[in-house]
């Protein structure tokens, strides 16, 4: 199995690098994702040569473009923090980096919402710290997330299909593919992309079917990009209960009536909030290895993560 690595803001690790000699341990992130993936710290901060501890800093100016500014001597590091940040994401393309998870609020590392300060010193959380906006421009496919929202079983189980599917897809990519090789790709991902967004699934199929017209490279630039893009939102009950009723058909030959009843019963309940979406996916997996359901066998959306990090449990 391929090692799937992820960047990490350090403090996250438990390492003492922030501003006042603390840390900010995420056991989930350590004890329980740490167990199946493997982490590259970094600690934008420190690596910038600011030491332990150190005066805060703070976005100032133009939310777009905001300084970066220490908090009580005012004196503004933004070019040689933008410097560094530019290097660092230059040298991280070397990592093989499936996602990368930033730390809140931080002004070099958070993702979104980072206070940005006016000339009167008031606030408006529409900021990007300075090493995650460099990041996330030089890497727009990589699935990116921040700690404080991992805490929302919705969003962390969307950040953790990701970073498993990206790393599939750049395994996929460094084996150098052909169009027959997309197209089984495609295949085993398209009820997971039909989860996420149907418009984006409708798309991707006509691009893939009509794969003998398009140069390679574009066709998965292309690709790669419409898979990105449909994985970032969110799937919802309604989307899961078209895809779950979708496989069901499958079974239309096998199934007697009161297993049908009983399944179809299963995945309303699931749609109305009654039970997680764990429930109506063990009895159709159940299905799929009793009637060996090929094509559904291969469907990533089945089994799209380790089921030891119970993300299902909680959607």
């Amino acid at each position: 199995m391929t090692v799937i690595r992820l960047g990490i803001s350090s403090c996250l690790l438990g390492e003492r690098v922030r501003w006042d000699g603390q840390h900010k341990l995420d056991h989930f992130l350590t004890d329980t994702l740490g167990k199946f993936v493997e982490y590259v710290p970094v600690c934008p901060e420190v690596e910038a040569g600011f030491g332990v501890p150190r005066e805060t800093f703070r976005l100032v100016g133009d939310p777009a473009s905001p300084r970066f500014v220490t908090s009580r001597t005012k004196i503004d590091y933004t070019a040689h923090m933008t410097s560094w940040a530019h290097r660092r994401v230059t040298a991280l393309a070397g990592e093989g980096l499936s996602g990368f998870i930033f730390k809140s609020h931080s002004p070099s590392s958070g993702m979104e919402r980072v206070n940005v300060y006016n000339e009167k010193g008031m606030p408006v959380k529409k900021g990007v710290g300075v090493f995650a906006r460099a990041f996330m421009s030089h890497f727009p496919l990589v699935p990116v997330e921040e700690d404080g929202r991992l805490h929302d079983p919705l969003l962390r189980e969307n950040f953790i299909e990701r970073i498993f599917t990206f790393s599939r897809l750049r395994e996929f990519v460094f084996h150098h593919p052909d169009r027959g090789r997309l197209v089984e790709f495609h295949t085993r991902h398209k009820l997971m992309i039909l989860s996420h967004s149907p418009k984006i699934q409708h798309q991707m199929g006509a691009l893939v079917a009509a794969a003998k017209e398009l140069p390679f490279d574009e066709l998965l630039t292309r690709y790669q990009d419409f898979l990105m893009a449909a994985l970032r939102l969110k799937t919802t009950p309604a989307k899961n209960e078209n895809v779950l009723l979708h496989m069901m058909g499958y079974f239309k030959k096998d199934l007697s009536h009161d297993e049908k009843q009983e399944l179809v019963e299963i995945i309303f309940e699931y749609r109305r909030g009654l039970i997680p979406l764990i429930v109506p996916i063990t009895l159709i997996n159940h299905y799929v290895r009793k009637y060996d359901e090929a094509y559904l066998r291969n469907q990533y959306y089945l089994n799209p993560h380790p089921l030891e990090l119970k993300l299902r449990n909680h959607v």
